[in-house]
């Protein structure tokens, strides 16, 4: 079979053309494809080709058959070929001309307003949290549709999908992260190089996203770290002024916030340190070196997960293991020294267990962790590990805290606790099957049954000084201490 290549590399709708009228088969329509990717054709010229190949065949099976080709009706098809390659060429120019603008110092605004203008429709950009950041054309109704329509994480492959409405969404992505969608509007259908294009606006999008954050980081970096100085000096600092700096900088002062302290296991310092920046930035908190540890605060109500998350992204970066210990969170930057001192010994507990490379907060570390806290939740850790029980002795006025604490010291012989609680071994079975059901599978295995019965004890004691309190004689001109004995509160916290 004879190969037929493409008689005008820049006009593909003209080469199909010649093709077509000269009776050529249907298979050499393929080798022009071929040809076209072997010699690196743009993008723009290869989406204009399919178009006219697809439209050829198209027109070629509908030719009389017996007649030449060149006899055939095919002027119609003919206009809409030179259209395609016409229109694709227009918007690769565009494109060029696009991304001229961005290196000159060009803005998402500017950006929007021309891709808008070459598609023919409305054009609006969101970024990740759903915020509007630019828009073209009718943005105030495309917004409603968009807040309705487009899903969290935009199709990202693939033609560009069509929402309700006629909204269409292209991911916008850059630095390896999701950073918003594009959002386009038109009544008319798109062809393969208005996809193409509308793709290839999000990625500009993308870049000029990524390019004004890290210009942002680094002229706020020093602001930003010097606020974090101060904020784990202590409240020697004037709590409104601190606050209205964490405004400043895009942090909310009032939300809950976890601190984090990541010690590399290996690696370059500097890339960690150029890593903490930029994910400080992004996730609207703070960061600061102290030695060979970085120092995160960020926002969030789940310390365990941010420590995961930060050595998640971390590690692989450096390739070396990455120790996070956490602690949080509280709301209020009048908090934040005594979180990061618990950060801090939670990561030296961490080291000392030979859990290197490992990552913990005050919580997953149980009664260790209820140690190192500053507050010393004793309620709060008692909840945790009996929560559930106890409040089903409440509902139902059970004692099946009692019986727990006897099983323990039974040595978890059903038998001796029953001769103690003076019932029926089975009587005892039955509340152990309860206290399953309340606490769940697992709760016997050696370190959740250490945890169980520390807060037993910690219950028993707070019982009796709650007791010694109640008898104090009242008499004799001797006032009560409003925080109870021996510098405990009623709830058992120290003073």
């Amino acid at each position: 079979m004879e190969r037929y290549e493409a008689a005008s590399p820049t006009d593909p709708a003209l080469t199909v053309l010649q093709l077509l009228a000269s009776g050529g088969p249907s298979a050499c329509f393929d080798d022009l494809l071929l040809d076209a990717v072997g010699r690196g054709a743009p993008t723009a010229e290869l989406a204009a080709l399919r178009a006219a190949v697809d439209l050829a065949r198209t027109a070629g099976a509908v030719l009389a058959p017996g007649l030449p080709p060149a006899t055939a009706s095919a002027a119609p098809d003919t206009v809409r070929l030179r259209r395609a390659a016409a229109r694709a060429r227009h918007l690769h120019a565009v494109h060029g001309e696009l991304t001229t603008a961005v290196l000159n110092g060009g803005d998402v605004h500017g950006v929007v307003r021309q891709a808008s203008g070459a598609l023919g429709g409305d054009l609006l950009v969101r970024d990740a949290a759903g915020r509007t950041l630019a828009g073209a054309g009718s943005v105030t109704a495309l917004d409603q549709l968009a807040a309705e329509a487009v899903p969290p994480a935009p199709h990202t492959g693939g033609p560009v999908p069509v929402l309700s409405a006629g909204v269409r969404a292209a991911a916008v992505t850059a630095g390896g992260r999701h950073r918003g969608v594009l959002l386009l509007r038109t009544d008319r259908a798109l062809d393969e190089s208005e996809e193409w294009f509308l793709q290839a606006v999000a990625q500009t999008v993308g870049l000029l996203t990524l390019l004004a954050d890290r210009s942002t980081a680094v002229a706020e970096g020093p602001l930003r770290d010097e606020l974090f100085e101060d904020l784990l000096a202590g409240p020697a600092r004037s709590a409104r002024q601190l606050g209205e700096r964490a405004r400043r900088l895009g942090i909310d002062p009032g939300a809950p916030h976890v601190v984090l302290v990541a010690r590399p296991e290996g690696g370059e310092q500097g890339k960690a340190i150029v890593w903490a920046s930029s994910y400080a930035y992004r996730m609207a908190g703070l960061k600061s070196q102290h030695g060979d540890c970085i120092s995160l605060l960020v926002p969030g109500s789940d310390a365990s997960a941010a420590a995961r998350a930060v050595s998640g992204e971390l590690t692989p970066l450096l390739g070396h293991p990455v120790s996070v210990g956490a602690a949080g969170p509280a709301a209020g930057l009048d908090a934040v020294a005594g979180l990061h001192r618990e950060a801090v010994r939670c990561l030296e507990v961490l080291i000392a267990l030979d859990g290197a490379g490992s990552t913990a907060s005050t919580e997953d570390l149980g009664f260790v962790g209820l140690l190192l806290a500053e507050d010393n939740d004793i309620g709060g850790f008692i909840d945790s590990a009996l929560g559930p029980v106890l409040q089903y002795d409440n509902e139902r006025f059970t004692d099946l805290a009692r019986t727990l604490e006897v099983y323990f010291a039974a040595g978890g012989s059903p038998t001796r606790a029953a001769e103690t609680l003076h019932v029926h071994a089975n009587t005892v079975s039955r509340r152990l099957e309860r206290i399953g059901e309340l606490l769940g599978p697992g709760w016997q295995k050696p370190e959740r049954a250490l945890e169980i019965q520390l807060a037993l004890r910690l219950l028993r004691t707070q019982d009796v000084l709650h007791r010694q309190r109640a008898a104090r004689p009242r008499a004799a001109g001797m006032p009560q201490h409003p925080r109870g004995e021996h510098g405990l509160t009623p709830d058992g916290r120290h003073v």
